[in-house]
């Protein structure tokens, strides 16, 4: 029939959380540059932040720290909506440490989940690929912290 039958593709999943917060001094986001004369915020076109938050286990921020979500978000929508993210997972636990995964894409910031791809990744992820979803878990206006599960699904070999 001129088909060529594609092998099946095994994946392996893994689950942690972003701890994410945006104010006070123990802030894990900040925007680092935006336009000229116009606010500097998650809404605004052309607003950098820089990322540095801690990966836990479960959703609770005092949960086991496994590693870092480090990386930069742009607002890259003229409207606000659109975030390009670049951030790599830095694992820092016993059975991953000195590995990371890389994630990049754009995000639709105003849902609840964002599909992301995995593009590569050091140490025991070398070659990785896949996807991530993000998927907010909480979020407190007020204090500008949400909790974000991150499950990401590799290609497995």
């Amino acid at each position: 029939n001129g088909q060529v039958a594609q092998p099946i593709q095994q994946t392996s999943t893994l689950v942690f959380y972003l701890q994410d917060d945006g104010e006070g001094p123990n802030a894990t986001v900040a925007s680092v540059i935006g336009i000229n004369g116009s606010d500097w915020s998650y809404n605004s076109f052309g607003t950098i932040f820089v990322v540095d938050d801690p990966v836990t286990l479960n959703q609770s921020p005092l949960s086991t720290q496994i590693g870092r979500a480090q990386g930069v978000i742009t607002v890259a929508s003229l409207d606000g909506t659109n975030v390009n993210i670049v951030l790599s997972i830095v694992f820092n636990n016993t059975q991953y440490s000195g590995s990371t995964l890389e994630i990049q894409g754009t995000s639709r910031q105003r849902e609840n989940l964002r599909e992301l791809a995995v593009v590569s990744g050091t140490g025991q992820f070398r070659f990785a690929r896949g996807y991530a979803v993000f998927e907010t878990i909480s979020y407190d206006a007020q204090n500008n912290r949400s909790v974000i599960r991150l499950s990401v699904t590799l290609a497995v070999s």
